[in-house]
């Protein structure tokens, strides 16, 4: 892969307002050739899209948005954003939250692995040596967060040890090969989908520590239906396979 990478970092955001020209400040602080933001908002209520629009106008070749009349889940949104991305022949694509969550400063080094080692995605992970999950977490979400990755591991045998994170970079062929488009989950269970077709397909998956942070501004979308499908859709994964 050419060091002149076309890198895409689709950030999908609801009411994040406060949040975008932060993200993107930073993101353009990092001064890496080829990086670009895709803003996917979701007619957020807050004025988020008319807030992305301003960054556009203001860094056209850094700030791009696509609108969506309606929120659908943060799958839905990251199908978007990723198909555009793919059909603007990016080389490499960034999943990035917009809550300031996931560390910009870590992408260099995403970026890097891709281009220099056989790794078809990198994950920017919180539960690899010199990973961190945010200090503010309660003892009961820690004891959440490390459940959900031994229980996904468990049924799908994917060997990854953050294996529900959101943060990750790809190379934009094994996005293609996994046929993104077709992914039925939403949520947060979308992340687990993404790397069992990938496992499945015989590509590697690449971890990176990160210190994830607590957001500070706006509410979590952590809802008790995301929960419930991000429970059952590791099931679902194998019982289609068998």
């Amino acid at each position: 892969m050419a060091e002149s990478a076309k890198i895409i970092v689709v950030v999908p955001t609801y009411n994040e307002r406060e949040n975008l020209p932060v993200l993107a400040a930073l993101l353009s602080d990092l001064k890496l050739p080829g990086l670009q933001m895709l803003v996917v908002d979701d007619n957020s209520p807050d004025g988020t899209g008319d807030v992305a629009d301003e960054l556009a106008k203001a860094a056209p070749t850094e700030v791009s948005v696509l609108h969506r009349t309606e929120k659908d889940g943060l799958g839905r949104a990251y199908i978007a954003g990723i198909s555009r991305a793919l059909d603007e022949n990016a080389d490499i694509v960034i999943q990035m939250d917009a809550d300031l969550s996931h560390p910009a400063s870590v992408i260099p080094t995403m970026v890097e692995i891709l281009q220099t080692t056989d790794a078809a995605v990198v994950i920017g992970s919180r539960y690899v040596e010199g990973g961190e999950a945010a200090a503010e977490w309660a003892w009961h979400r820690r004891l959440l967060s490390a459940f959900a990755n031994v229980y996904v591991n468990t049924i799908l045998r994917l060997h990854v040890k953050d294996a529900t994170a959101g943060f990750k970079a790809w190379k934009a062929d094994t996005l293609r090969a996994i046929d993104v488009s077709t992914i039925q989950s939403n949520g947060y269970s979308f992340q687990v989908e993404m790397n069992y077709r990938a496992v499945r397909q015989g590509r590697r998956i690449a971890e990176t520590p990160i210190r994830f942070e607590e957001r500070t501004v706006g509410a979590s979308k952590m809802s008790i239906k995301v929960q419930l499908e991000s429970a059952l859709m590791p099931w679902k994964l194998l019982f289609k396979r068998s």
